[in-house]
């Protein structure tokens, strides 16, 4: 599970500059190419809900942090406790975007902070440290001019002594704002791993099985989950484009398969996994 510094959903949807229709010519908005152009840089903190391990039915408080910007049309973001950068500039609007650059994290599934005392007595796992990259399309201008809906596709391999292997994952999220002060963002999207990421995490060997009593299961490669989250940003000084707003976001998360049937799951968790968050952003 993503948990030391986790925002489950897409940070990049934090106070991005974006705004539904004027108000007036009081309330004259910028244009999209405006919007684009600018230079910003969001910072939020906050708490989360996690659970203990992936399959856990078991939650616990942590702390929240999140950070995305755009410098000089260079754009980037952290996801959970994954940081990316887009290595495409984009300094105006336009329709259609195309998305590439690398991935650096921190897998955190170690099961060190747990309480269900049978899976306690199953080894520790190492941090996986992951690189890799993404690359994907956006669509703008679908409702209003500064909407976005994106597809992307990550790929990341343990680079450390963890799972050493790799990971697809492909993702669906569109954003738009509700009012100018009101931003709001819904994702999906799903992972595929190896036999190795599921006999690290999921497989329970006979010495496994000796040590906690649970039954000897091989778990296999494929599919792990399905997962779906939303997010909702609130300015409290006045404007997205600027000052603190409040965000809260959640996401459920289904273990399918060998993820879901392998004892830690199916006999000690649960193959639903919820997620959530709450706290203060401040951009300038």
């Amino acid at each position: 599970m993503r948990r030391l510094f986790c925002l489950a959903l897409a940070a990049s949807g934090l106070a991005t500059p974006a705004f539904a229709q004027p108000q007036g010519p009081a309330n004259a908005l910028p244009s999209a190419d405006e919007v684009a152009s600018r230079d910003r840089i969001t910072v939020a903190v906050g708490g989360a809900i996690v659970p203990d391990y992936d399959g856990s039915d078991d939650y616990r408080i942590i702390p929240a942090a999140a950070i995305q910007g755009k410098v000089s049309g260079f754009s980037f973001s952290t996801r959970g406790t994954y940081f990316y950068f887009d290595a495409i500039p984009h300094r105006t609007a336009s329709k259609v975007e195309l998305n590439f650059g690398p991935i650096l994290g921190v897998r955190s599934n170690t099961r060190r902070h747990i309480e269900d005392d049978i899976v306690k007595l199953l080894p520790k796992r190492k941090r996986a440290i992951e690189a890799g990259a993404f690359a994907g399309v956006s669509l703008h201008d679908i409702i209003d001019p500064y909407d976005t809906l994106a597809f992307r596709l990550d790929v990341t391999h343990d680079i450390g002594k963890a799972h050493k292997s790799t990971i697809f994952s492909p993702n669906v999220e569109f954003s738009t704002p509700l009012s100018r002060t009101t931003y709001a963002s819904a994702n999906v999207g799903a992972e595929f791993v190896s036999n190795k990421f599921a006999d690290y995490y999921f497989t329970i060997t006979p010495a496994d099985s000796l040590a906690s009593g649970l039954p000897v299961f091989n778990a296999g490669s494929g599919m792990k989950d399905w997962k779906a989250g939303v997010l909702v940003n609130q300015s409290i000084t006045g404007d997205l484009l600027g000052g603190v707003s409040v965000f809260a976001t959640g996401q459920y998360t289904r273990l399918v398969g060998d993820f879901r049937r392998s004892p830690i799951v199916s006999e000690r968790g649960s193959a639903s996994q919820w997620l959530g968050a709450l706290g203060l952003a401040y951009t300038w």
